[in-house]
This record gives structure tokens, C-alpha cells and sequence, in this order.
């Protein structure tokens, strides 16, 4: 199983679960390496999706009852 470094950003993730992808839409790979970086391409996808979650719930921390704050607060006047 591929292991992602506890420290790598969400940005970086990201940007490198984008070029596995490009490489295995290629379709240039051998079958080896595009079951590698399948693989690799999960465990990022997985890391990406627990950051989202982790800040999802930073968030929710700071709105009452779970609900979203109101829409004119977010805009700028």
C-alpha cells in the first residue's frame, strides 16, 4: 500500500493525484507502472478527501446548531 507523508499540503496532493492522472489517461504506461500509480493515485485521492473532511469540520466548529452562516456575511460591501 502506497503511504502519503503526514506533512505533504492538500495543494500538493492535489497537484501530484493531477499528473498520475494525465499519466494513466495517456494510456502510454506499461500495465506495472499503471497499477502503481493507480495505487498511488487512491491513496492521494483518499488524502485529499480526509484534508477536505478535517476542514469541513474546522469550520463547522465555529457555526451554531450546524448551520451555514448567512450568505451576507461571506460578501464584501
Amino acid at each position: 500500500m502506497t503511504t502519503i507523508p503526514d506533512d505533504l499540503s492538500y495543494e500538493e496532493a492535489f497537484r501530484q493525484l493531477e499528473e498520475v492522472l494525465a499519466a494513466l489517461e495517456s494510456g502510454d504506461l506499461p500495465l506495472e507502472e499503471s497499477l502503481a500509480r493507480y495505487e498511488l493515485g487512491a491513496a492521494l485521492a483518499l488524502y485529499c478527501e480526509q484534508k477536505l473532511d478535517t476542514a469541513e469540520l474546522r469550520v463547522r466548529k465555529w457555526q451554531p446548531n450546524d448551520e451555514p452562516a448567512p450568505l451576507d456575511e461571506w460578501q464584501s460591501e
